[in-house]
Protein backbone atom coordinates (compact mmCIF):
# COMPACT_ATOMS: atom_id res chain seq x y z
CA UNK A 1 0.00 0.00 0.00
CA UNK A 2 0.63 3.43 -1.17
CA UNK A 3 0.55 6.75 1.33
CA UNK A 4 -0.16 9.83 -0.66
CA UNK A 5 0.87 13.21 1.22
CA UNK A 6 3.94 15.39 2.59
CA UNK A 7 6.77 14.28 5.24
CA UNK A 8 6.94 16.87 8.11
CA UNK A 9 10.46 17.29 6.69
CA UNK A 10 8.99 18.57 3.41
CA UNK A 11 5.98 20.95 4.64
CA UNK A 12 8.93 22.71 6.84
CA UNK A 13 11.10 23.15 3.70
CA UNK A 14 8.17 25.08 2.15
CA UNK A 15 7.27 26.92 4.90
CA UNK A 16 10.74 28.02 5.41
CA UNK A 17 11.05 29.23 1.60
CA UNK A 18 7.49 30.90 1.89
CA UNK A 19 8.68 32.80 5.05
CA UNK A 20 12.17 33.83 2.94
CA UNK A 21 9.74 34.65 0.20
CA UNK A 22 7.88 36.87 2.05
CA UNK A 23 10.37 38.86 3.79
CA UNK A 24 12.10 39.77 1.14
CA UNK A 25 9.18 41.15 -0.85
CA UNK A 26 8.28 42.99 2.38
CA UNK A 27 11.53 44.77 2.38
CA UNK A 28 11.64 45.59 -1.54
CA UNK A 29 8.13 46.83 -1.12
CA UNK A 30 9.01 49.09 2.30
CA UNK A 31 11.94 50.84 -0.25
CA UNK A 32 9.08 51.54 -2.85
CA UNK A 33 7.45 53.46 -0.73
CA UNK A 34 10.29 55.53 0.42
CA UNK A 35 10.99 56.11 -3.11
CA UNK A 36 7.74 57.46 -3.77
CA UNK A 37 7.41 59.44 -0.80
CA UNK A 38 10.66 61.01 -2.03
CA UNK A 39 9.77 61.14 -5.58
CA UNK A 40 6.59 63.15 -3.96
CA UNK A 41 8.72 65.35 -1.76
CA UNK A 42 10.73 66.42 -4.85
CA UNK A 43 7.37 67.28 -6.97
CA UNK A 44 6.44 69.44 -3.99
CA UNK A 45 9.43 71.37 -3.84
CA UNK A 46 9.02 71.95 -7.75
CA UNK A 47 5.47 73.04 -6.88
CA UNK A 48 6.25 75.63 -4.37
CA UNK A 49 9.49 77.07 -7.16
CA UNK A 50 6.61 77.35 -9.83
CA UNK A 51 4.53 79.40 -7.00
CA UNK A 52 7.38 81.55 -5.96
CA UNK A 53 7.90 82.72 -9.27
CA UNK A 54 4.36 83.74 -9.84
CA UNK A 55 4.40 85.83 -6.51
CA UNK A 56 8.22 86.93 -7.55
CA UNK A 57 6.81 88.30 -11.06
CA UNK A 58 3.99 90.18 -9.49
CA UNK A 59 5.87 91.73 -6.35
CA UNK A 60 9.54 91.81 -8.02
CA UNK A 61 11.16 90.05 -5.07
CA UNK A 62 10.71 86.74 -2.72
CA UNK A 63 9.17 86.43 0.61
CA UNK A 64 11.60 87.31 3.13
CA UNK A 65 11.05 84.29 5.47
CA UNK A 66 13.06 81.32 7.85
CA UNK A 67 11.59 78.06 8.60
CA UNK A 68 8.88 75.88 8.02
CA UNK A 69 6.94 76.71 4.76
CA UNK A 70 3.68 75.12 5.48
CA UNK A 71 3.23 77.34 8.48
CA UNK A 72 4.63 80.41 7.29
CA UNK A 73 2.58 80.06 4.01
CA UNK A 74 -0.60 78.43 4.83
CA UNK A 75 -3.26 78.35 3.21
CA UNK A 76 -1.24 80.43 0.61
CA UNK A 77 1.02 82.94 0.26
CA UNK A 78 0.60 86.23 -0.63
CA UNK A 79 -2.84 87.05 1.00
CA UNK A 80 -1.27 89.49 3.87
CA UNK A 81 1.69 90.94 1.47
CA UNK A 82 1.65 92.73 -2.22
CA UNK A 83 0.32 90.11 -3.71
CA UNK A 84 -2.71 90.48 -2.03
CA UNK A 85 -5.59 88.54 -2.68
CA UNK A 86 -4.08 86.50 -5.26
CA UNK A 87 -3.30 82.91 -5.00
CA UNK A 88 0.17 81.28 -5.50
CA UNK A 89 -0.53 77.80 -4.57
CA UNK A 90 -4.04 76.63 -4.23
CA UNK A 91 -2.86 73.68 -1.70
CA UNK A 92 -0.08 74.19 0.08
CA UNK A 93 2.65 70.75 0.28
CA UNK A 94 3.42 69.42 3.32
CA UNK A 95 5.43 66.40 3.74
CA UNK A 96 3.56 63.24 4.42
CA UNK A 97 5.96 61.77 7.00
CA UNK A 98 4.62 63.66 10.80
CA UNK A 99 7.59 65.89 11.25
CA UNK A 100 9.26 66.37 8.74
CA UNK A 101 8.67 69.77 6.91
CA UNK A 102 10.34 71.76 4.14
CA UNK A 103 12.27 74.58 5.25
CA UNK A 104 11.72 77.84 2.99
CA UNK A 105 14.96 80.29 3.64
CA UNK A 106 15.05 83.83 1.98
CA UNK A 107 17.03 86.32 4.14
CA UNK A 108 17.38 88.64 0.88
CA UNK A 109 14.22 88.40 -1.58
CA UNK A 110 16.49 87.74 -4.39
CA UNK A 111 17.52 84.00 -3.82
CA UNK A 112 15.80 81.46 -1.98
CA UNK A 113 16.73 77.98 -0.76
CA UNK A 114 13.97 75.30 0.09
CA UNK A 115 15.33 72.24 1.99
CA UNK A 116 13.92 68.83 2.72
CA UNK A 117 14.64 65.31 4.06
CA UNK A 118 14.53 62.70 1.94
CA UNK A 119 14.58 59.07 3.01
CA UNK A 120 16.80 57.87 -0.11
CA UNK A 121 19.77 60.57 -0.04
CA UNK A 122 22.47 60.63 1.61
CA UNK A 123 23.65 62.63 4.42
CA UNK A 124 25.06 65.86 2.88
CA UNK A 125 23.82 69.10 3.51
CA UNK A 126 23.31 71.26 1.00
CA UNK A 127 24.04 74.16 0.67
CA UNK A 128 21.47 77.06 2.50
CA UNK A 129 19.88 74.79 4.32
CA UNK A 130 20.22 74.16 8.18
CA UNK A 131 22.20 70.99 9.27
CA UNK A 132 20.29 67.92 11.73
CA UNK A 133 17.08 68.23 12.74
CA UNK A 134 16.26 72.09 13.45
CA UNK A 135 15.31 73.08 9.63
CA UNK A 136 13.69 69.95 7.93
CA UNK A 137 12.51 67.63 11.04
CA UNK A 138 15.06 65.43 9.97
CA UNK A 139 18.38 65.48 7.96
CA UNK A 140 17.95 68.26 5.44
CA UNK A 141 19.73 66.20 2.63
CA UNK A 142 17.94 67.99 -0.70
CA UNK A 143 17.30 71.67 -1.77
CA UNK A 144 16.22 73.56 -4.59
CA UNK A 145 17.15 76.94 -5.25
CA UNK A 146 15.78 80.24 -7.32
CA UNK A 147 16.00 79.70 -10.82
Amino acid sequence: MIKKGFSLIELLVVVAIMGILIGLSAFGLQQARESARDGQRKSDLETIRTGLSFYRSDCNAYPINTGDFYTLFHPSFGSTTCGGANTYIQKTPKDSLSGNLYYYISTNGITYTICASLETEGSTVPSGCPAGATGCGGYCNYAVYNP
